[in-house]
């Protein structure tokens, strides 16, 4: 992918444990393992590729339903989107599963818009620290009161709008770490 877009992989997977269905049976049985991937364009959060793919299955029908998730192709991932999914999909218009998974990866989209315009390289410190609370609050906007972290009357949009820097994320602390970086590497890397 390119700075205007990003690629979002959704899999969902489950298994029945050994000796379920056949007490000797040694090995867990996989019912469901699927991959929804969605390339999504940046800033407009449409959805520009669509691809899904049926590993296992219960049925040898269920991959039928596939090519009814090229309609996800101009959809905006942003507000609406989950309504969207249940009138394209929902009940025998789609995959249960695959709805689901689409539900769960719009909260990811509209999260990653914060990384995507703040972790940017072109937002050096000092411009991030010049920066109104107006600006700030634009920023973030589209992840406000998504959850707990982003609640309008949290810690962290508070320090947000006070101009303080966010927590380095777990995910970068534990990679940095595992390449014998500091966390002082990321205010580096961001400007």
């Amino acid at each position: 992918m390119n700075e205007d877009m990003f690629l979002m992989r959704g899999v969902i997977f489950d298994e029945k444990p050994a000796g379920l269905y056949v007490k000797e049976d040694p090995e867990t049985l996989w019912v469901h393992h699927m991959i929804v991937d969605l390339e999504v364009a940046f800033p407009s959060l449409e959805i520009v590729g669509a691809h899904v793919e049926f590993h296992e299955r219960p049925h040898t029908h269920c991959t039928d339903i596939v090519p009814a998730y090229d309609k996800l192709v101009g959809l905006s991932i942003a507000r609406g989107f989950n309504a969207k999914v249940k009138e394209l999909f929902g009940g025998p218009r789609g995959c249960t599963h695959i709805g689901a998974m689409l539900t769960a990866m719009a909260p990811v989209a509209i999260q990653s818009i914060w990384s995507m315009r703040m972790g940017s390289p072109n937002v050096s410190s000092e411009q991030r620290a010049a920066m109104t609370k107006e600006d700030r609050r634009r920023g973030y906007a589209m992840n406000l009161n998504t959850c707990h972290m982003w609640d309008e009357n949290g810690q962290m949009v508070s320090e947000i709008e006070q101009g303080l820097p966010i927590e380095v994320p777990l995910w970068i602390s534990k990679r940095f770490k595992k390449l014998g970086l500091g966390d002082e590497e990321w205010e580096k890397m961001r400007g």
